[in-house]
């Protein structure tokens, strides 16, 4: 056996016993990031969701669609405004927001993961009240409670609606909720995805990001923290040594793992098939938090 085929041999070997833990269990990715902009790494994110479908496990897909709103809402000169890191919707954004979600991204990524063979299903928060919501209200920079228009917090996740669709298909879920009165509401995808990971009992909840993991110092290139306890995200949120992007994906992954997620990941989405080198090998890439 030639060195090549050796070290692709070791690949697979290295790969098996992840196979083996993971097979029948349910993981939750959060997609976002520079992998849902490059033509590549889509297609390097679908091969690598069909995979995980093949070998066994149960992926459910959650996104969200930042970039691609403000994007639109800019060709349209509406008027963009965050407050708090959360972006401020009125009836018209919520209405782009649902069209960008539901009918642009949505679509794309069921459609990326279903040319590999295997069947996925986009959804939203108003089909089958899977994400049940109510408005949320933030406080600005002076402490005052500002109403941000259709921003909401998650009340309920109906995992029935996912349950019903049977174990053949991969849920691709918009972060777009539904409250009691039939109002649409925002969420942040972050939120949507450790509620999820949380309701169905997941194995882990992955976050793909444009960063390589957390950092014990932000500016050391080599302190990489692979392993991380909730004790330890803890204390980096009352520290403030955290930029103000992360806060949400590291608030969400408290509620993940306190839900009883076994575990959290965050990871680079620029590195081709992330989620691969996450799951299936030793070291994995990035920051697994337990």
């Amino acid at each position: 056996m030639t060195e090549k085929h050796q070290k692709r041999v070791a690949i697979l070997l290295e790969a098996l016993p992840y196979i083996k833990e993971f097979t029948g269990s349910t993981v939750v990715i959060k997609y976002g990031g520079s992998a849902m902009t490059s033509e590549q790494l889509k297609q390097d994110f679908a091969t690598d969701i069909a995979l995980l479908k093949y070998v066994g496990m149960n992926p459910v897909i959650v996104h969200g669609g930042g970039p691609d709103i403000s994007s639109y809402m800019e060709r349209l000169s509406m008027d963009i405004r965050f407050v708090q890191g959360l972006r401020v919707t009125d009836t018209a954004t919520m209405e782009l927001a649902k069209m960008v979600l539901l009918g642009k991204v949505n679509k794309e990524v069921v459609s990326l993961i279903n040319q590999h063979g295997v069947p996925a299903v986009g959804l939203g928060g108003e089909d089958g009240k899977l994400i049940l919501a109510e408005k949320r209200l933030v406080r600005d920079d002076d402490g005052r409670e500002v109403d941000i228009g259709q921003v909401g917090r998650i009340v309920d996740i109906n995992t029935e609606v996912l349950r019903n669709l049977g174990e053949g298909f991969i849920p691709v879920v918009a972060s777009v909720g539904t409250g009691e009165d039939g109002a649409s509401y925002n969420i942040n995808a972050d939120e949507v995805a450790a509620a999820l990971a949380v309701a169905l009992a997941a194995e882990k909840v992955i976050f793909l990001t444009d960063v390589e993991g957390l950092f014990g110092d932000m500016e050391q290139a080599d302190s990489l923290i692979s392993v991380c306890s909730l004790d330890c995200v803890e204390e980096m949120l009352a520290g403030g040594k955290i930029s103000r992007g992360m806060i949400p994906k590291l608030k969400a992954i408290e509620d993940a793992i306190s839900g009883g997620v076994n575990s959290a990941h965050i990871i680079d989405g620029r590195m081709p098939h992330a989620v691969l080198l996450e799951i299936f090998t030793r070291k994995g890439i990035g920051t697994k938090i337990e």
